[in-house]
């Protein structure tokens, strides 16, 4: 968005895989620092790690990386702002939150509780060191306010995350006959990582509760393709990959169901293409780009009622709201498949709203205006 605005836009993190990114970085310079720190220490202090690469990246811009700024953008770690703060000439940093990250963890033992309380103290106090803070939904403006006791004052605005639309207008399809077995008409797509917090299972469960509803012809010809971000070097990845695989076994429904772990876009594409709905499955989802992508490419989104979906997804006009039960998502399902007609209008529908509320030029005009206010 800001090299199209004229902007020298570098990326600076700690670990950066060509092969497993986001295509459009590819086309970007993204600089590396500090990926030999590590990760966790045996698995625990993840947070505490995160905050530890960042803040030695933001060291190693100021001291070593001999770069010119005008402007920092910082994204969800707020550990690095008053480290950039300190630069000779001070330059102003803008945080994009995207949901508090001490809300993202379970404290389930004292020592963890202990732990996480300097943390979060941290979090709070650096997050309000930042000279704007935008934030991705009102949802998470809300949650935001709540959190953040001692940043009261501060009313965050709301910058909604947008498509780089160019890039599903020029991907070419993959073929994904491979994928799913023939004649299947009714084809449902999850789109999510491979974490608990996402409640894949819901979507299972649904298929499951869908079967209950449809005569053996229709059921036959269903089928669910769950899409998920997949890095072997993340255990929660792994461990609830082969989770979700016995839930499909245990409800039978691993004939009618395809896992697909770190998909290329091309193979995005098309499945959106050949999708007649995507399940949206998270709770309190902080904004949600899945389903914007959805609508984009006239697929139907059955999404649950809560967080960003709220304010991308219009009930019965581009999808479907829904608790997050499977019987109320089968119900939804079984409307797609009983009226394929849906599939066209919620389509359409959909394709209107991204381009009228979530397009890349309203973020890429919102975005730069901060920026030039803070250079100003």
């Amino acid at each position: 968005a800001l090299q199209s605005r004229g902007c020298r836009v570098q990326i600076w993190t700690a670990h950066y895989d060509a092969a497993r990114c986001f295509a459009e970085t590819r086309a970007l310079s993204v600089r590396r620092a500090g990926g030999w720190l590590p990760r966790s220490l045996w698995g625990r202090g993840q947070a505490l790690c995160a905050a530890l690469r960042m803040a030695f990246v933001a060291l190693y811009i100021l001291l070593l990386s001999g770069e010119q700024v005008d402007a920092f953008v910082c994204d969800q770690v707020s550990a690095c702002i008053p480290i950039l703060r300190l630069a000779r000439t001070r330059k102003k940093v803008l945080f994009y939150c995207h949901f508090p990250d001490q809300l993202l963890t379970k404290r389930e033992s004292l020592l963890k509780r202990i732990y996480r309380l300097p943390l979060d103290w941290l979090e709070e106090y650096t997050t309000g060191m930042a000279d704007c803070i935008v934030v991705n939904s009102r949802f998470t403006a809300s949650v935001f306010k709540d959190t953040f006791k001692s940043l009261s004052h501060i009313n965050p605005d709301v910058l909604y995350p947008s498509l780089n639309i160019s890039s599903f207008e020029t991907v070419v399809p993959a073929d994904i006959a491979d994928l799913i077995p023939k004649k299947k008409k009714f084809l449902f797509l999850s789109i999510n990582r491979y974490e608990r917090k996402k409640n894949l299972a819901l979507a299972l469960e649904s298929l499951h509760e869908l079967r209950g509803r449809l005569d053996s012809h229709e059921w036959n010809e269903v089928h669910l393709v769950m899409a998920g971000g997949y890095d072997k070097r993340v255990l929660e990845n792994v461990e609830h990959y082969e989770e979700l695989r016995r839930l499909a076994a245990k409800l039978s429904v691993n004939d009618h169901v395809t896992f697909l772990r770190s998909f290329s876009d091309e193979q995005k594409i098309s499945l959106f293409s050949n999708s007649v709905c995507v399940l949206y499955t998270p709770s309190n989802e902080h904004f949600g780009i899945v389903p914007l992508e959805a609508m984009y490419m006239r697929c139907p989104v059955i999404a649950v009622n809560s967080g960003g979906p709220l304010e991308s997804v219009l009930h019965n006009v581009t999808g479907f709201l829904c608790d997050p039960v499977p019987t109320q998502f089968s119900e939804a399902m079984e409307k797609i498949v009983r009226d394929p007609l849906l599939k066209d209008t919620m389509g359409a529908a959909g394709r209107a709203r991204v381009m009228e509320r979530f397009s890349s030029e309203a973020f890429t005009e919102q975005l730069y205006q901060y920026i030039c206010r803070l250079t100003q």
